[in-house]
């Protein structure tokens, strides 16, 4: 690649764009021109040239969009939402399929466009805001076939929309190229991206472009470790001139500094802590949209030793269960997070009665190794006749825990989306102890409030279950 020009071959034209510094960099270096000089760059484009310059993608991209040079078979990005990964895949398929001019064929004629669903792959990947369709110029842009669920170019390439849901549907069909989106979250990601692998025969070099935000899953980890695999990275962070300023202030605040802030925002894989109780890819399989009625619900409250700045967080933790039939048979749902950071008791206390309120709860569950009576107190100053009852903590953290975690192992807990600071310290759990920072306040809350729905009244039959485990 030359490093002081490219020849635009977009909407009919073939000029030279000069960027001074390199195509890898022109955006940037315009933006960050003086004036008088982005006024003569502009200015000294004709008409075609103005129309070719939006779809240059690389006089646009950043660093992590452009595929690393040398011999690879997968070029796998990584990085946080809204990072720029689809924008990166919709345009690595562009340049395989297009040629210099648009009825020309390019160096791939047979793709796979390959997510999730068939859904995600129409919405996303080829209808996107940042998908194929939105990508290409007028006179490249593919015609979506809905029967045959594929693209058609003017050149005559194809590309084909499938499901990971259904890896069989990828035996048969052979490609010279594919696009994966979100590897890391495909519940038979094994399975797909083998299938995967035997259709990619084509062509003289087959590859492939994987774009996920990183999840710690056997299939993504073993492809990160292939030899003939390369990565480029980039946090949420990178994109910021694309995203809604009010989101990237929202999402730091929630997440950062978390374990699924690093995962979802930095774009880090994370590792599981070594004899984690609990794994974040558990915990998402028995996430639900929809809970059933509830026969019981508690708030359960950790709260902490004092209520000044430095002081930890006061868990506080709404969940429920259903208790039809055979204890056996018992589901909990975990429903809400309503933890504080450094609030005062009565903060906290007031927290705990709106959550028993607002979910219908029956009763608080409160450790009160720390308050003792005290946490009784200022509960009833909030609510005199809120029920309590109140628990003591004789054992270590981790043993406490190591039951509770044998429920979700059995498949008997579920959470409600958007419990990441929870999950954060779950999976910071260990046998050995917590390996998180400060204190896991959330954890020892839920701790708190599955034994109370099935611990408790699971009787000599539960506690015998979950010890085996």
């Amino acid at each position: 690649m030359k490093s002081d020009a490219k020849t635009v071959k977009a909407a009919g034209s073939s000029t030279s764009i000069s960027t001074g510094p390199g195509l890898r960099s022109g955006a940037a270096w315009i933006a960050s021109a003086d004036v008088s000089l982005q006024d003569e760059f502009l200015d000294g484009l004709d008409e075609s040239e103005l129309m070719a310059l939006p779809f240059l993608f690389e006089f646009w991209a950043m660093d992590h969009q452009l595929p690393p040079e040398g011999d690879w078979r997968a070029w796998v990005i990584l990085g946080g939402r809204g990072a720029g990964k689809t924008r990166a895949g919709a345009e690595w398929v562009r340049a395989q399929v297009e040629g210099p001019r648009a009825g020309d064929p390019g160096r791939c004629q047979r793709v796979a466009l390959v997510a999730e669903t068939i859904e995600q792959a129409r919405d996303v990947m080829v209808f996107g805001d940042s998908g194929i369709m939105a990508c290409s110029p007028p006179d490249r842009r593919p015609k979506y076939e809905v029967v045959r669920k594929r693209l058609v170019w003017p050149n005559g390439a194809e590309a084909r929309l499938f499901s990971a849901h259904d890896p069989e549907s990828l035996r048969g069909p052979q490609f010279d190229c594919a696009w994966v989106d979100e590897l890391a979250k495909w519940r038979r990601g094994r399975e797909a991206w083998d299938m995967l692998q035997f259709a990619l025969r084509l062509g003289d070099d087959p590859q492939v472009c994987v774009t996920t935000t990183p999840r710690n899953v056997r299939v993504l980890k073993t492809l990160l470790d292939s030899p003939s695999t390369v990565t480029t990275h980039a946090p949420t962070e990178a994109n910021r001139a694309n995203l809604a300023d009010s989101f990237l202030a929202e999402v730091k605040a929630r997440y950062d500094g978390t374990r699924l802030g690093r995962q979802e925002l930095e774009g880090l894989l994370l590792d599981d802590v070594e004899g984690a109780l609990w794994r974040l890819e558990a915990l998402e399989r028995q996430a639900v949209d929809i809970v059933p009625e509830l026969d019981r619900v508690v708030v359960a409250i950790d709260p902490p030793v004092s209520g000044h700045a430095g002081s930890d967080e006061c868990g506080i933790i709404v969940a429920g269960v259903t208790m039809r039939g055979d204890v056996r048979n018992w589901r909990c749902y975990v429903l809400e997070d309503a933890s504080l950071s450094a609030a005062s008791p009565s903060a906290w206390a007031e927290a705990a009665v709106d959550a028993m309120r607002r979910h219908g709860a029956e009763r608080l569950v409160a450790e009160v190794n720390q308050g003792g009576d005290l946490v009784e107190s200022v509960i009833r100053q909030i609510d005199p006749m809120a029920p309590i009852r109140k628990v003591h903590a004789s054992r270590g953290k981790a043993a406490r825990a190591e039951p509770v975690a044998a429920l979700y192992e059995q498949g008997r807990v579920h959470h409600v989306r958007g419990l990441g600071a929870l999950e954060d310290q779950l999976c910071a759990m260990s046998v050995g102890g917590y390996q998180g920072k400060g204190s896991p306040d959330r954890l020892d809350a839920l701790v708190w409030a599955l034994h109370e729905l099935m611990i408790v009244p699971g009787g000599n039959w539960m506690r015998p279950q979950v010890r085996a485990l």
